[in-house]
């Protein structure tokens, strides 16, 4: 699994050991999984994801659970954590799918979905993957993913998705077919007897029945309105005066019950809740780093969560916590009351503990959060070299455009990245006056301008390299322009100018070099870049490059008539292959096409038609767009070899 998935995001919701059970919710789900959705649609504070975890947790299922946040936005993020938590419950699954979705340079969505449904209709074992907290999202491309999967997903899976509103998918079809189980929040609402077990069992109150009928009817069986009430009452010495007075909207009796749960907590507790509600997920080292104290916040949060005080465990271990959505939004609007430099305050100190930590994307969101620009640019620039080993450029990208354009343009590392990723977006014109802003810095460097005092480096380690990187970027850009051989020369360039322990820019820039003559049809020196490029790309961990490299020097040695080089290189390349990834077939296709066209050229017919079969059996998983109709040239090949014209054309 990559290190950039958070493991917490896909552990299942732990129970309260009191939960109140619900059979007949529970069976309305047992029944659901007939058709191919379920969907728990209602506010804040209803128990939507606690009743699904009941479910799970009282049926014999296999389960994959991901709980979403916004950062899941990004079609890529998402669909990466969907076939990670498919991964929990069945670890080689789409294994291909992940790694391609990892690379530099991940194919557009589409093409994954048909290879991520094959793969899904040959598990062994009915399946069911819940996506928590679905409104967070607010992405188009997202809700399209879904849909397509929804139409097309095999009959051994089953869909939940839990969600504050209706998603925009094509729930009215499955509706009318009968494939959609819906639980709404009148569904949801405690009946007078969930109330009684959960206020007198689970909160560990006396109540009388008719005091819990009067709060029942008072809350009409709003979850988190019954929980605030119990919390409250739990100090009260007269209940009943309480439940009588208790009355008004669902925000107004929140907003009274939040004073009430406050100010019944010790003041260390409220300065724990408020100060740390800022936190998306938090543990004790890290509450302990933002209240800026060695005691031990760890049993804090052991505390307070046995105080029932809306705060869920989000792993096994009980080490990483969040509050209640609905309880958070709340502690944080009365937190965002006290002084703004204070919450800045809190957010930096987050930022230097997830720094310090490793979890980069934490640190510069909480470094934005403080509006800590320079900070958050230090961090952003001190990351790009991470983008190959899993933050999605796109995600990059965004944290660039929240920063002021003065904290840009006074950061050559910052902008030559920023450049980097404008020419892969194809955006070329702001990509060329990007590197022209890092030519005049890298012309005041070699002329110790009085201008560098205005310079700002955070990744000083890339200073030296900076020359070779922005000339990669400017042969990139040349040929995306379409002229090939200005392309070759700043690529050699580049090649000249970087560092030789540049393992990874060097093995790209060589890489791409080969490729560019390869297409202006200088094979020889194609060949001799390519294989630069892998002597650099071997001292990486950058096996999508080095893979593709080494299958790319098979289909020019076989071009250039050299059989025997091809066929050892072809060999490198699936070795760079794990099984489980050569089964899928996702670049496989075309290795063994190109092994058939080499046995075709020794006149071995027979064993290139076994490889050409193979190739056929991976189809169906294949991703790249060219892998069919490379097939069916190499099957029309061997038909003509053996007179078998008519079959031939209908290849072709």
């Amino acid at each position: 699994m990559s290190t950039q998935i958070l493991a917490t995001k896909l552990y299942k919701p732990v129970l309260h050991p009191y939960s109140v059970l619900r059979p007949r919710l529970i069976e309305r789900l047992n029944v659901g999984l007939h058709g191919k959705l379920t969907l728990a649609t209602a506010p804040a504070g209803f128990g939507k994801t606690t009743v699904i975890a009941e479910w799970i947790s009282s049926e014999d299922l296999r389960v994959a659970w991901l709980s979403l946040d916004e950062g899941d936005n990004d079609p890529v993020r998402f669909l990466s954590y969907v076939v990670a938590a498919l991964q929990t419950i069945e670890t080689k699954i789409s294994a291909g799918i992940l790694q391609l979705l990892e690379s530099p340079q991940p194919p557009p969505i589409d093409s994954l979905l048909t290879p991520l449904l094959n793969e899904l209709a040959m598990m062994q074992h009915d399946f069911v993957l819940v996506l928590d907290d679905y409104h967070v999202l607010d992405s188009t491309e997202i809700d399209s993913v879904l849909a397509f999967l929804i139409d097309n997903q095999p009959p051994q899976m089953h869909l939940v998705i839990t969600t504050r509103e209706d998603p925009r998918l094509p729930l009215a079809r499955l509706r009318a077919r009968g494939r959609l189980t819906e639980l709404r929040a009148t569904d949801l609402r405690f009946t007078a007897d969930e109330a009684a077990e959960f206020l007198n069992n689970t909160m560990g109150l006396s109540l009388a029945p008719e005091d819990v009928a009067a709060l029942e009817r008072r809350t009409e069986g709003w979850i988190a309105g019954l929980q605030l009430a119990a919390i409250s009452m739990q100090g009260q010495q007269d209940n009943r005066q309480f439940i009588e007075s208790f009355t008004g909207s669902h925000h107004f009796v929140l907003d009274y019950l939040m004073e009430e749960v406050l100010s019944h907590q010790p003041l260390h507790i409220q300065n724990f809740l408020l100060k740390t509600s800022m936190l998306e997920r938090m543990c004790g080292p890290l509450c302990a780093a933002v209240l800026h104290d060695d005691e031990d916040a760890k049993a804090t949060l052991e505390s307070i969560r046995q105080a029932n005080l809306f705060l869920i465990p989000l792993d096994n271990e009980r080490c990483w916590y969040r509050y209640h959505h609905l309880f958070g939004d709340l502690l944080r609007k009365r937190l965002q009351q006290s002084t703004t430099t204070e919450v800045s305050t809190l957010h930096i100190r987050a930022s230097i503990w997830f720094e310090e930590a490793g979890f980069y994307t934490e640190a510069i969101a909480s470094s934005l959060a403080a509006q800590d620009f320079n900070r958050a640019a230090d961090q952003i620039e001190r990351t790009w070299p991470i983008i190959p080993k899993g933050i999605r450029p796109s995600v990059w990208r965004g944290w660039v455009q929240k920063l002021p354009e003065a904290q840009i343009q006074v950061r050559p590392i910052l902008s030559a990245a920023h450049a980097w990723i404008l020419v892969n977006d194809g955006e070329l014109d702001a990509a060329a006056a990007t590197l022209n802003i890092v030519d005049r810095w890298l012309a005041d460097i070699d002329q110790d301008s009085d201008r560098l005092n205005e310079m700002i480096v955070a990744n000083r380690a890339q200073l030296s390299s900076l020359p070779g990187i922005n000339m990669g970027a400017r042969a990139y850009l040349t040929q995306a322009a379409g002229n090939h051989l200005d392309a070759i020369h700043y690529a050699q360039t580049a090649l000249e100018l970087l560092p030789e322990d540049e393992y990874y820019w060097r093995g790209g820039i060589a890489l791409f070099l080969g490729l560019v003559q390869w297409r202006n049809g200088d094979l020889a020196h194609a060949y001799e870049s390519i294989k630069l490029s892998i002597v650099s790309l071997r001292k990486t961990d950058d096996r999508v490059f080095h893979r593709a490299g080494a299958a790319h020097l098979g289909r020019i040695s076989l071009m250039m008539g050299h059989l025997n080089r091809a066929h050892d290189q072809y060999k490198e390349a699936l070795d760079l292959v794990d099984a489980d990834y050569a089964r899928a077939g996702h670049l496989s296709v075309n290795f063994f096409v190109g092994l058939a066209d080499l046995y075709y050229e020794w006149d071995d017919l027979e064993t290139a038609n076994h490889y050409v079969q193979r190739g056929m059996t991976l189809l169906e998983h294949a991703i790249l767009s060219n892998s069919a109709y490379r097939l069916d040239v190499a099957m029309a090949r061997l038909c003509a070899a053996q007179h078998d014209f008519n079959t031939a054309l209908d290849w072709l």
